[in-house]
């Protein structure tokens, strides 16, 4: 028996797992949510990648490219900042490095999926006339 569909939990995944990376760019970035505008180092190339590629996943505008970057970040992330105190990333603090690198890796796996951008634009350019090699009235 199946609780839920899945085609709608992946795109509320997709949403939400997207947001919440935006808002981690957005304290970067912006100082925002309780965060300290980063002004050097790491985070200035970091938050960037987060909230482009966290509004590019939830939106679902080539969200598997965007989920592919963001994953990389994240592995970055954890083995630069994570790992050097400690392999274990519920000790070093590093699992949410480690969940968003895994359920970004997912997310490209599989793509922008249903009720996406990128989902209505293709299907907005098979329904023009010039998509079909007629001429346009």
């Amino acid at each position: 028996m199946k609780f839920l569909n899945a085609r709608y939990a992946y795109v509320a995944l997709r949403i939400v797992s997207g947001l919440l990376f935006c808002c981690h760019g957005a304290q970067k970035l912006f100082g925002a949510f309780g965060g300290q505008h980063a002004t050097s180092g790491l985070p200035m190339v970091a938050g960037p990648i987060e909230f482009i590629a966290g509004l590019m996943i939830a939106f679902g505008l080539w969200a598997g490219i965007a989920a592919f970057i963001a994953s990389g970040e994240m592995a970055v992330a954890y083995f630069m900042v994570h790992f050097p105190m400690g392999p274990v990333p519920i000790e070093n603090h590093g699992e949410l490095a480690v969940v968003y690198c895994f359920l970004f890796l997912y997310i490209a796996s599989i793509g922008s999926g249903a009720f996406s951008l990128e989902r209505a634009f293709r299907h907005r350019s098979e329904r023009s006339p010039a998509h079909h090699g007629e001429l346009p009235v």
